[in-house]
């Protein structure tokens, strides 16, 4: 059992700690998974894609607490979905649905309980981290905390993304294309360039761009022994396309 964290909080900022004292309190014992807390802020679809990308190594009673939110204190409503064994704790504005539309069974509910405290603009802290930690420590959730069935208000589907929805310190960029089945002679489009196939790094000349399939599954720009950010200029959002 464990609480995996995945937020865009920024990991050396104020927020993530005070997430992990709640979980701490009322999940003593439960360990902490840090999974990312650097995912594309405020930017939803992207980190959707990318979180569905990196669950199934992860146990079967997992809990989920992933947190990209910027209409936190707004419309948006609060669920737990329940996907293919493992438990995710979020706002529903579409950062879950990836995960619930590819998982071969999933069951979503709304949260209906509230802290007696809550802040507008922290509900990372004061509402799902409670609820993610009360899951975990307790194996299931009060009655009357869950509304009975129900479905997500917003859903991406399960499709792949064409565009890139990760930059890593090294300058690499994870695309939302999934690269099981495509072709390695096919050329990657991004922008003007159409990238070449390579197997690993050390597969490329040095300085030479290329995509290949990265450990988590996902179409990767990359540059060996340089950063592909920084030689075609990407940024989260950009398209990507097959020739």
């Amino acid at each position: 059992m464990a609480i995996v964290l995945f937020t865009d909080f920024g990991s050396g900022d104020i927020y993530v700690g005070q997430v992990k004292a709640v979980l701490q309190r009322l999940a003593p014992g439960i360990a902490l998974i840090d999974l990312l807390h650097d995912a594309p802020a405020f930017n939803v679809r992207a980190s959707a894609h990318l979180l569905a990308a990196m669950v199934e190594r992860f146990p079967e009673d997992s809990v989920f607490l992933a947190v990209v939110d910027p209409g936190v204190g707004g419309a948006r409503d609060a669920v737990v979905v329940r996907a293919d064994g493992r438990s995710y704790v979020g706002p529903d504005n579409g950062l879950l649905s990836v995960v619930a539309a590819r998982a071969h069974a999933s069951d979503c509910r709304r949260i209906l309980w509230r802290p007696t405290q809550i802040s507008a603009s922290f509900h990372g802290r004061d509402l799902f981290a409670q609820v993610a930690a009360t899951l975990s420590a307790q194996g299931c959730l009060p009655e009357g905390w869950l509304a009975q069935g129900g479905r997500l208000g917003l859903e991406f589907g399960g499709d792949d993304l064409a565009e890139i929805i990760y930059l890593d310190h090294y300058g690499n960029a994870h695309t939302g294309l999934r690269a099981r089945g495509v072709a390695r002679t096919a050329s990657l489009v991004i922008g003007a360039r159409r990238l070449p196939y390579a197997r690993v790094f050390s597969e490329a000349a040095e300085g030479e761009a290329f995509w290949y399939e990265n450990s988590q599954g996902l179409v990767e720009i990359a540059v060996n022994c340089g950063s592909a950010a920084a030689l075609l200029g990407l940024r989260v959002g950009d398209g990507v396309a097959w020739a």
